[in-house]
């Protein structure tokens, strides 16, 4: 790239390989993109629904991730094309907002994206599909909500809808064997934070947890914190009642100047003298903690030596190297002030619990630490166990999925039939609008009901099913008994009421899914110029 000089002295750039350089527009350009971005949809149409398969997904350093969750497979692909990436961008979106159907949404775009180039290819301008698939998401939108059940006010860890939900969510997971266990955990640890009267919940007062070595039942709630750390000493007290903790984010060392020093020994005197010095600023040291009235001490920092031996001989449990964020999440929940400096210690800085326990897990002599009974906060830990590191990781990935479905609801309760019942419904609603949209566009209307199909015929066909005969089914009972709850029952393998067997997904998940893939086609049909170097492809 060289810079050169026009004749008014203003400099512009000379693009090396510039008559190489390969231009899309127009029509070549849509289908360009809408092919690229088609692939990579296609990619997770096997992984939805409790009969999908999981992926493997390799990064360029080796590490290696099984999974069937949708954003964790489009965050780990390397997608070089723009447009994918604008799919990869979608699930992240829905990913961050809702926490749920991930997989669905981009599934939805890909089909949408498959009949505007049907359109496309009749000389419909893109504009005009665009207006059409926008009318039919408002008609989809408002059938959804009015099949959507309302669940009124929860508060009850029993209530059925919720658990329901979550069950939902769960029975796609690797952890499908254990739903009905994941999904207890996930209610409890949501409502455990839950502000009713606001419908909110602060997902900062749930950590997720994990250790290798157990069973997936194993997996509990822990009203407190969980810290994958040991006491300092091993013979420092395994469990404290009533626990006084001291914060602190300096070192049990001897202070180090900032500029360059050294200490002379000459003889043995002056090593006694040092050893001296250095015991007595111990002894200062935990001599504050304990006149605090602290019975044990967390440090963000390591111990010396001599330091973590007269803590443990004056009885102090202590623990060290916890990580910022447990620091914070320890303050949060204990009531504690973060102490930078010993001299700033006192009573009304520590945090208080009802009870610290050290408890081994495995047989490698794994030790977490449970801090229960916090006094200022309804902080949780939802501790995961599973038999190898991999197991671990998609265990997480999925009681986030129900943790965030749980939240939904107590922020909008309203649900709708899962198993693909509400986009039949949707899709019969805007079939039947075609008629009175008198331009082209309703060309564009009738393909996005067809397009709506996608997630049930992908349902049926992950069953191994057909998916053509089974959906036609369902959308004639739907039509006939005019009831918008029949979907496919993928643990029936039949056609079924998705209320009898109590299948049933967030309102809130629906409209963001339909809302979201709309907007990201409408963007990709309004791209009609590709600039890019031959050479990439």
């Amino acid at each position: 790239m060289n810079v050169a000089m026009d004749e008014y002295g203003n400099p512009f750039i000379i693009l090396k390989e510039q008559e190489q350089k390969q231009r899309l527009k127009g029509i070549d350009a849509h289908k360009s993109n809408i092919l690229a971005a088609k692939s990579v949809a296609d990619i997770l149409r096997t992984s939805l629904g409790p009969k999908g398969m999981d992926k493997i997904v390799v990064s360029p350093d080796g590490e290696v991730v099984v999974t069937n969750d949708g954003a964790t497979i489009m965050e780990k692909m390397n997608i070089n094309n723009e447009c994918g990436k604008l799919l990869v961008e979608l699930s992240k979106s829905q990913d961050a907002e809702i926490g749920d159907g991930t997989t669905g949404v981009v599934i939805l775009a890909g089909a949408l994206l498959e009949r505007s180039v049907e359109l496309l290819e009749k000389g419909i301008h893109p504009i005009r599909i665009a207006n059409g698939f926008e009318h039919a998401c408002s008609i989809a939108l408002k059938k959804l909500e009015e099949i959507s059940l309302n669940n009124g006010k929860i508060s009850d860890i029993n209530n059925d809808l919720l658990f329901n939900s979550a069950m939902t969510a769960l029975g796609s997971k690797v952890v499908s064997s254990q739903q009905e266990h994941f999904a207890k955990m996930a209610i409890e640890a949501v409502l455990a934070v839950a502000d009713l009267e606001r419908r909110d919940v602060n997902f900062d007062l749930i950590n997720i947890q994990g250790k290798p070595g157990g069973r997936l039942e194993e997996s509990c709630v822990v009203h407190g914190i969980v810290l994958d750390k040991e006491m300092s000493h091993p013979q420092m007290n395994k469990k404290i009642d009533n626990a006084k903790i001291a914060l602190l984010t300096c070192p049990f060392e001897p202070p180090k100047p900032k500029t360059k020093h050294k200490i002379d020994i000459k003889n043995s005197a002056d090593f006694d003298v040092l050893f001296e010095t250095e015991q007595k600023y111990f002894s200062d040291m935990i001599d504050k903690v304990v006149s605090s009235g602290a019975n044990m001490v967390v440090c963000q920092w390591g111990f010396d030596d001599e330091a973590n031996y007269m803590l443990s001989q004056r009885g102090l449990p202590s623990i060290r190297w916890v990580g910022g964020v447990e620091i914070e999440l320890l303050a949060i929940a204990t009531g504690a002030h973060i102490v930078p400096r010993f001299e700033d210690l006192s009573e009304d800085k520590l945090g208080n619990a009802a009870s610290v326990k050290e408890v081994t897990s495995g047989t490698e002599k794994d030790k977490l630490i449970f801090i229960e009974g916090c006094s200022k906060s309804k902080a949780v830990t939802v501790l995961i166990r599973g038999g190898n590191q991999m197991v671990v990781d998609e265990a997480k990935r999925c009681i986030y999925d129900a943790l965030c479905v749980v939240r939904n609801l107590i922020r909008d309760s309203r649900v709708v039939p899962g198993g693909g019942a509400s986009e039949i419904a949707s899709s019969i609603a805007v079939q039947k609008a075609v008629e009175s949209v008198s331009s082209i566009e309703q060309f564009a209307v009738e393909a996005f009901a067809d397009a709506l199909l996608s997630l049930p015929y992908a349902l049926a066909d992950n069953c191994g099913l057909s998916s053509i005969s089974l959906v036609g089914e369902a959308k004639q009972k739907q039509i006939s008994l005019e009831n918008p709850s029949y979907g496919i029952d993928c643990d029936n393998l039949s056609v079924g009421n998705m209320e009898e067997v109590k299948v049933f997904e967030s309102l809130a998940s629906k409209q963001h899914q339909l809302a979201l893939a709309t907007q990201a086609v409408k963007m990709i049909l309004k791209i009609d110029d590709v600039i890019k170097p031959s050479e990439v492809f």
